[in-house]
């Protein structure tokens, strides 16, 4: 059996992205319910698979209803292939406009799942939740805002010099054992 891959990727966002290896004989529905799964999205929304062709025109619109061109349940990831089907977009959350974009990469090494059910074979960053409530993955920093903390730096194998951390600065990750009134309490259990 062919098997395919497809890449997730949220848009104008370069901190997450899933790849996914699917088998020609499965249907837009196991894909919807895998990502549904591995992305943590919700499960009570309606759902909808907007295609691309190459020249960027929409091809074709499936949903758990039937919107022209048949059902998520009734169309294979081979139909879609064939039909030149390039890129969707995929409306995890439609009432909310909630969506992921996926690309068609080619065909793939099968798997050792001998039913060709959708499978992550590479992933990067968070579930899509997170960047909903205002996570910023390094890629996606603006250029003035990509600085590396000393420490961090120096972990990585690179300078002990950075411009943006001042010697006599305490460092705010230090934390003191002081109490509200902010005098250290002992059990005296401890030498003073």
């Amino acid at each position: 059996m062919k098997t395919y891959a497809f890449k997730v990727t949220l848009a104008g966002l370069k901190g997450f992205e899933r790849v996914y290896h699917i088998g020609a004989k499965m249907t837009l529905y196991a894909f919807h319910k895998q990502m549904r799964a591995d992305m943590e999205f919700p499960q009570d929304q309606m759902i909808l698979f907007k295609a691309f062709d190459a020249a960027g025109n929409v091809a074709a619109r499936y949903g758990l209803i039937d919107l022209g061109q048949g059902t998520v349940d009734a169309v294979s990831i081979e139909t879609v292939v064939a039909a030149g089907i390039v890129r969707f977009t995929y409306f995890y959350d439609v009432t909310n406009k909630k969506s992921v974009e996926i690309a068609f990469e080619g065909e793939a090494v099968p798997g050792p799942d001998e039913n060709g059910s959708p499978v992550i074979v590479s992933s990067k960053g968070p579930n899509p939740i997170a960047f909903e409530n205002g996570y910023v993955a390094y890629e996606d920093l603006p250029e003035d805002q990509k600085h590396i903390h000393r420490q961090t730096a120096s972990l990585l194998g690179g300078d002990d010099e950075d411009e943006d951390f001042d010697e006599d600065e305490e460092d705010p990750e230090e934390e003191e054992d002081d109490d509200e009134d902010g005098k250290e309490i002992y059990d005296g259990s401890d030498p003073i």
